[in-house]
């Protein structure tokens, strides 16, 4: 299965970007999000299992850029961390007040002051653009523009800045409230981000003023001056739907459904076989091999490799798993991290497998949980078998041999190991190791009452006619 950004962008192919030419990526993450009603900052809520800044990081190395500086609020250790987790190579710089976009910006001016020949400006809050986009900012810059605004044809650009163009150049940005009635009704509004020449982007980043009523610093003021300085300036047009930014718990949910989207497109494109792909749940890093099957409602968490030829049955719920070719999983079926079912193995439905490693054509059918275990190729495990590794402190593991036998209703006691070939009873208790080619029985011994069944229901009935 391919990564979520093999699609290609709404705005058409992109032109290729000379490999010589360097470039900054600043992303803009200091926003808190208060929207989101939620203690975790915004850009830290997930899509995909993935941090929504971290999607955007993603995307911009994906697009090559050759240095990422990254700005966040004061105090945002936390935002901090995942940035140097997706992308380590990234610096990371402080806006100790939120006096606007261009004033953000310059918060990296140390990475803004190396030579560079491209500027990125993104938002740490809109993680649905796409590489080739950033490539296409780019392209326009090498084509000789100081500045390159992306855009968009709206659906509704009530309360967006329009982007004004005079003979195929991007004239101006003016904001919703400022605009006049025929430029309210122009649909190409603006999308925040934008690509300077590094020449010019400290220059004019640091002509920006803040003479406005609420007396911030507006990147979108970069047009204004880069006009007045003579230069180029270009405007560049995605779909809506990338440029979409998170400001909400709805919007976080819209964002969710266009990555899921993409990334049940990239599997079918893969040579995946997904039964009814609107009810499959993936993760940014979920790899699929080619002729997998999957079948309605199953999600992915983190970390999980599925390899060629498996099928993964309907309602199961996999998370740091690995299923290895061949094999054979679910339905409802829960696999955890740790969890590595060997090729051509069988695990069916209401099984539990976490931290265990199963070898090839191992079979656990149904109704068990496998936890901290190494179970050998072809052994059989019956229905309710239980691994018990936790004694209330510490965890312990289970090894059981190749073309065991572990009988239905078995409690296996970690530590314990279960030889090769070895048998054990239904219903067994199995505390102590048990020998290749051995039957182990740990249960009570069987015995039968004669009549005793029968006494009892006399001795009821007689009860019941004496109060009667």
């Amino acid at each position: 299965m391919s990564a979520q950004y093999d699609s290609p962008s709404s705005g058409g192919a992109s032109p290729s970007v000379s490999g010589h030419r360097r470039a900054l990526a600043v992303v803009l993450a200091a926003g808190e999000g208060t929207r989101m009603l939620s203690r975790l900052p915004k850009i830290l809520h997930k899509i995909a299992s993935r941090a929504i800044v971290s999607h955007v990081l993603d995307a911009i190395g994906a697009a090559e850029v050759d240095s990422i500086a990254v700005v966040v609020g004061p105090d945002r250790q936390d935002v901090a961390a995942e940035v140097h987790r997706a992308a380590p190579g990234a610096s990371v710089h402080v806006q100790s007040e939120r006096l606007g976009t261009a004033h953000a910006v310059l918060a990296a001016r140390p990475a803004l002051e190396a030579e560079t020949d491209d500027v990125i400006i993104a938002f740490g809050d809109t993680p649905l653009v796409q590489p080739q986009t950033f490539d296409r900012l780019r392209a326009a810059l090498a084509e000789g523009a100081a500045v390159a605004v992306l855009g968009f044809e709206a659906n509704d650009p009530t309360g967006y800045g329009r982007l004004l163009l005079e003979d195929g150049e991007l004239a101006a940005i003016r904001e919703h409230k400022d605009a006049t009635e025929d430029e309210r009704a122009i649909r190409l509004c603006n999308g925040g981000i934008m690509a300077i020449a590094g020449a010019h982007a400290l220059s004019l980043l640091e002509r920006v003023d803040n003479d406005n009523a609420k007396g911030e610093y507006y990147l979108t003021d970069v047009v204004a001056h880069a006009r007045a300085a003579g230069l180029r300036t270009t405007a560049l047009i995605a779909g809506e739907e990338e440029l979409q930014g998170i400001n909400d718990r709805a919007q976080l949910a819209a964002a969710e459904a266009v990555i899921q989207k993409r990334l049940r497109l990239a599997a079918l494109r893969s040579g995946v076989t997904l039964i009814a792909p609107e009810t499959v749940f993936f993760s940014f890093d979920t790899v699929l091999g080619r002729d997998v099957v999957v079948e309605p409602h199953v999600v992915f968490g983190p970390g999980v490799t599925v390899e060629e030829g498996a099928v993964v049955h309907a309602f199961s719920h996999l998370a740091g798993a690995v299923v290895r070719a061949g094999a054979d999983v679910g339905p409802f079926v829960r696999l955890r991290p740790g969890a590595d079912v060997g090729t051509g193995a069988h695990v069916g439905n209401f099984v539990e497998i976490k931290n265990a490693k199963l070898g090839a054509g191992v079979k656990a059918g149904h109704l068990s949980y496998l936890g901290d275990a190494e179970i050998g190729a072809g052994t059989n495990i019956g229905a309710g078998t239980i691994t018990c590794n936790y004694d209330g402190f510490a965890k312990h593991l289970t090894r059981i041999g190749e073309d065991a036998f572990i009988g239905s209703n078995s409690s296996l006691v970690a530590p314990v190991t279960i030889g090769d070939r070895a048998y054990t009873g239904s219903g067994s208790v199995v505390t102590r190791e048990v020998p290749d080619d051995a039957l182990a029985l740990g249960r009570a011994q069987q015995v039968n009452k004669e009549g005793w069944a029968a006494r009892v229901r006399a001795l009821h009935a007689s009860r019941a006619k004496n109060r009667s």
